[in-house]
């Protein structure tokens, strides 16, 4: 009698991370790239807060998943370094911006995210997907 297989999900893996099938060991890389961007709370596009204008954007775009992150302290460029603590911050704590997606995707939403943030530094990063998957 036959045993049923398991799901690609439950399969063993080894320490390596490699998924192992019938006694086969076939490594898998999984490629995608991050999109990091760097902006100021006070950044704006067409009067509205930049980082959710961005957010927007992306969503509306399909990209698989983005989050922005306020920061408490911290300074872009060679700028002081500002606190969320200081009451004269007035909208120059940075927010940070990442999302990961296919090359594909990024390739198609990075013109609009040059021209939205066309002041700020945008960075872009080949990496690894290590668990997980962009379906």
């Amino acid at each position: 009698m036959r045993s049923a297989s398991l799901p690609s999900w439950l399969a063993p893996r080894s320490p390596a991370g490699c998924k192992m099938a019938a006694g086969i060991v076939a490594p898998f890389k999984v490629m995608a790239v991050q999109v990091t961007i760097y902006l100021t709370e006070g950044d704006s596009w067409h009067h509205r807060p930049l980082h959710l204008e961005i957010l927007k954007y992306l969503r509306e775009e399909n990209v698989f998943g983005a989050v922005a992150f306020h920061a408490v302290a911290g300074f872009l460029g060679r700028g002081k370094v500002h606190t969320a603590h200081l009451v004269e911050a007035g909208g120059e704590l940075p927010v940070v911006i990442s999302f990961v997606d296919t090359d594909e995707h990024v390739n198609r939403v990075l013109p609009k995210l040059r021209e939205m943030a066309a002041h700020r530094l945008i960075v872009r990063e080949n990496v690894v997907i290590e668990q997980g998957s962009l379906d």
